[in-house]
């Protein structure tokens, strides 16, 4: 099967018929502007993308995906590592300090931290909140159905996991609240756990940035945690002169199905940015 008939196919099973084509290297807009999103709070206007709105659904996910018991990993007792240490270190010098951190309360409850994936030269990064139960037993992020959706994403735009593209998330252990669910990373996880993703993206070097929910955007952005991701949404934001586009996490769009073609839309507005930004 040729690589244009597979990406069709992915588009058909997402629901977004007719296959959208690229004729300049970008995806086509229409000339009228219309609302990114249907919130009352959002005010923020984004290029009409071709996008079918009669689809019932789109990205359509399999089975959960059973994780992987893994060992509890030990808990390793280190100095406190400064912001300027981390800006030095090379891949493997942070992979180490990151499997060993103890910077927050979120190590205590851990299995194993979950560093990133991908390719280490990358122009498109993907960037989440944080491990969910699944990446916590696996040490990967976005596995189970929220990672597949991920997947059905990469293959509508033509990418795969691991070839040209790079997964990481805002904290590395996984947040979790009382009754042992998952719950978005509180201000000072954050803190303590951005300096290893920021040294990642100077390591990458990405040519541009999905922010993949609001937690990520916000964080990546650095703005206020009452902004809603609609206001973010439809706008080619900039994180140290990298292009970030906003879009929903794959997690809230297997919970709201209906908005998964206004992430395609926010997909294909990254991908406009891209080409150009790849065409300088």
């Amino acid at each position: 099967m040729s690589e244009q008939n597979r990406r069709a196919v992915f588009l058909d099973e997402m629901g977004l018929g007719p296959v959208w084509s690229q004729r300049t290297g970008a995806p086509q807009l229409l000339d009228e502007p219309v609302i990114a999103d249907d919130s009352a709070e959002s005010g923020v206007h984004m290029p009409n993308i071709r996008v079918d709105e009669s689809m019932s659904s789109a990205w359509t996910d399999s089975a959960v995906q059973t994780a992987a018991t893994a060992p509890q990993a030990a808990l390793a007792t280190t100095s406190a590592t400064s912001v300027t240490e981390v800006t030095q270190m090379d891949w493997a010098q942070l992979k180490s300090v990151v499997a060993a951190c103890t910077k927050c309360d979120l190590c205590k409850s851990r299995t194993q931290t979950v560093f990133g994936v991908g390719d280490p030269k990358a122009r498109w990064l993907f960037v989440g909140e944080g491990p969910g139960r699944n990446e916590d037993f696996q040490g990967e992020p976005f596995v189970g159905p929220a990672g597949k959706l991920l997947d059905n994403m990469f293959a509508a735009m033509a990418l795969k996991r691991g070839d040209n593209t790079y997964i990481a998330n805002i904290v590395k252990c996984r947040p979790t609240d009382a009754a042992k669910g998952d719950r978005p990373p509180a201000a000072e996880e954050m803190d303590a756990c951005l300096p290893y993703l920021e040294r990642q993206i100077a390591l990458i070097k990405p040519t541009i940035i999905i922010a993949l929910g609001k937690t990520a955007a916000l964080a990546l952005l650095k703005l206020d945690p009452a902004t809603p991701v609609s206001s973010l949404r439809g706008t080619v934001h900039r994180h140290a002169d990298v292009p970030v586009i906003v879009t929903y996490h794959p997690a809230y769009l297997l919970r709201k199905p209906k908005d998964k073609s206004k992430a395609w839309a926010d997909l294909c507005l990254a991908m406009q940015s891209y080409a150009g930004s790849a065409s300088k």
